[in-house]
């Protein structure tokens, strides 16, 4: 904070006192950066709050049912605002936990007792991936809780007005959503629902997985897309309407009216999404644009792009690190810069309706591909680094797709959600419906084509940010010398990726998988899978099964019948620590052995193994684990992941009513 005000007084007293331009400039971006490291300081101590301890047992949780999230690999999941935790002191109740509930998840406003198990939100799958307990952290979320049985309705104390407000919102949302599937169905409407108000509970895992492979799964999530056609049609609708009335158009400036408007429409779309970050960060870069039309100044810039980064950074500085807000304002900027270089077009005169209708076409063609070209082309180091997985037929997908979720799909779909309270959205949903049809049959035409995706092991962490700096250059420099940054654009793809782990153990050591040649072999396939297949993606690994021959799996415990390199660990999952006769089978068995439980002692079969055991886990959450020798190089997650405010976890403080 002190670095910040003295950067920032040594740039005003620079300006004040004519220094000289550079130095000014120089003076400038210091005082940027501190004051940027000053407000991430200020936005992390700010959102802190509670995180949930690792409980030793089940407890009893009663909560008010905030919204419903999208469903998990073991079933729904809804936020709750806890107001009691059986176990825990009221100033060490995590804010907001994520439930996965048994069955249909209750509405929103829903007052609810919830027996599970709670734990922090979970670390890394493997080093250096996705840290959902970042995420968690600046959203104020504090805890996990799997529910061991039914959702309960119970009595609590109204809450404050806020979380009061935010449940009817969430509950007018979520009866929305419900209407959309009841009128469309649940395969058409599930999809409709999640493009409206966010809510994803009823896509199936096929449609899912088709949209990811296709490369059109960005057109589920509510984002920059969604905001700009609503936004765009409103108002252009708004300024038509404003053009055919001669007696308005003469008294009202048109323009302005339909930016107040389409202000308006992205104002009400934010609120029914649920206002999710990323919907936040396009709401703020539409409304941008629309600010700027209200003071005659060109809505599609770079500067205009600038000012919308500067607003989204100044009120979420942690969004810099996270891959929406990469992807987005990387296509943007490279839309942008295609906009500038775009060369005119002339304007034909008295030319045959049936030429200027081919001209236009083929335009629009032109510019359907080159737009779509461009901004696959900015997101693509983003989409390799975050998500190891290419659409290789992307672009086809979206020339497909985005004339249906552009003019028919999304118009019908703002104009029946409007309509449907008043029950007047049933024509409207119903167009949307055969554009949601449309857009699913080409999303799965395209995911079953041969080669439709290719995973790509992430580079160093180094190679995003030249990348980043490339796509920088390309966008803003001007003139042929802008080529200059392509190689730096394509460092993802061309940096040389190191050499994959021998080993991954999972965060508890509840599941493991060895590299094959180019195979992960996964020890549990099906159990905790998103984090097996995460850490295979990341490591250009292909996931597949254990073999059924040559193991001994019990309910507790896997171990290979012999010790062979190719298969090199034993992995215990019982809570129970395995007993010493066990514990001699599982060394002789493999190199390393890897138990979930804690282990007072070793025999002596165990020397010259790598054990690893509950202690190891609960210090660093998953591993991995390179063969150097005769021994093991580790790399753990909590090592990766460093000593941050959404990493401690304090013991359980017990309240007084608890003992």
């Amino acid at each position: 904070m002190v670095a910040a005000v003295l950067t920032g007084a040594a740039w005003l007293a620079g300006r004040r006192f004519g220094l000289a331009r550079r130095w000014t400039l120089i003076l400038l971006m210091l005082a940027c950066l501190c004051g940027g490291a000053a407000l991430a300081k200020w936005r992390t101590e700010a959102v802190g709050g509670p995180i949930a301890p690792s409980l030793a047992k089940p407890t009893v949780v009663e909560a008010w049912v905030m919204d419903v999230d999208s469903p998990g690999e073991r079933g729904a999941r809804i936020i709750v605002a806890p107001v009691r935790v059986r176990g825990l002191a009221p100033e060490a109740t995590p804010v907001r936990v994520r439930a996965t509930v048994r069955g249909e998840p209750p509405a929103p406003g829903t007052a609810v007792r919830l027996y599970g198990i709670l734990n922090p939100p979970p670390a890394p799958a493997s080093p250096g991936a996705y840290d959902f307990g970042r995420n968690a952290y600046f959203q104020g979320m504090g805890g996990t809780l799997f529910a061991l049985g039914q959702t309960r309705l119970t009595a609590l104390p109204e809450p404050p007005w806020r979380v009061r407000m935010a449940m009817k919102i969430n509950a007018a949302r979520y009866a929305l959503a419900q209407r959309i599937v009841a009128r469309l169905g649940e395969r058409t409407g599930g999809i409709a629902a999640a493009m409206t108000t966010g809510h994803e509970a009823w896509i199936g895992r096929e449609d899912l997985d088709a949209m990811r492979d296709s490369g059109l799964a960005h057109i589920l999530s509510i984002s920059g897309l969604h905001m700009a056609i609503v936004g765009g049609f409103v108002f252009f609708a708004v300024r038509l309407g404003v053009a055919a009335l001669p007696w308005l158009a003469l008294r009202a400036p048109g323009k302005k009216v339909a930016a107040v408007a389409g202000l308006i429409a992205v104002g009400t779309y934010l609120v029914v999404s649920g206002a999710p970050p990323p919907a936040e960060r396009a709401a703020i870069t539409a409304s941008i644009a629309f600010v700027a039309i209200l003071l005659d100044r060109q809505a599609v810039t770079m500067h205009a792009l600038a000012v919308a980064a500067f607003v989204v950074l100044l009120l979420q500085p942690e969004a810099i690190v996270t891959p929406g807000f990469q992807m987005s304002f990387a296509a943007t900027a490279a839309l942008v810069a295609l906009v500038e270089v775009w060369p005119r077009r002339i304007k034909e005169i008295s030319a045959p309706w049936p030429i200027v209708a081919t001209q236009r076409l083929g335009s629009w063609l032109l510019v359907a591909c080159t737009a779509s070209l461009v901004a696959g082309m900015a997101t693509g180091p983003f989409a390799m680094q975050h998500f190891n997985r290419t659409a290789m037929y992307g672009l086809v997908a979206n020339l497909g797709a985005a004339p249906v979720a552009d003019f028919i799909l999304m118009p019908a779909l703002a104009l029946g959600a409007a309509l449907e309270p008043l029950g007047l959205g049933a024509p409207f949903l119903w167009l949307a419906g055969k554009g949601v049809d449309l857009m699913l049959v080409i999303g799965h035409w395209t995911a079953g084509l041969p080669g439709a995706v290719q995973t790509i092991a992430s580079a160093p962490a180094a190679a995003l940010p030249v990348a980043f700096l490339g796509i920088l250059f390309i966008c803003l420099w001007r003139g042929r010398l802008r080529w200059l940054g392509l190689p730096l654009a394509t460092a993802v793809l061309i940096w040389p990726r190191p050499e994959a782990p021998d080993l991954w153990i999972g965060d508890g050591g509840t599941n493991a998988a060895w590299r094959q040649g180019e195979a992960a072999v996964v020890i549990r396939p099906g159990v905790r899978q998103f984090a097996a297949d995460l850490w295979s993606r990341r490591r250009g690994l292909e996931l597949t099964p254990r073999p059924e021959e040559g193991w001994t799996c019990k309910r507790s415990f896997c171990a290979p019948d012999t010790s062979k390199v190719g298969r090199p660990v034993a992995l215990w999952w019982g809570k129970a620590a395995p007993t010493a006769e066990q514990l001699v089978v599982l060394c002789r068995s493999a190199e390393v052995v890897s138990s979930r439980a804690e282990l007072a002692s070793l025999p002596a079969s165990c020397a010259g193994r790598l054990v690893l055991d509950g202690v190891d886990y609960g210090r660093g959450g998953s591993v991995e684990l390179w063969r150097v020798g005769a021994g093991w190089k580790a790399v753990w997650a909590a090592d990766v992941r460093g000593q941050r405010p959404w990493t401690r976890q304090a013991d359980p403080a017990f309240s007084d009513s608890d003992g």
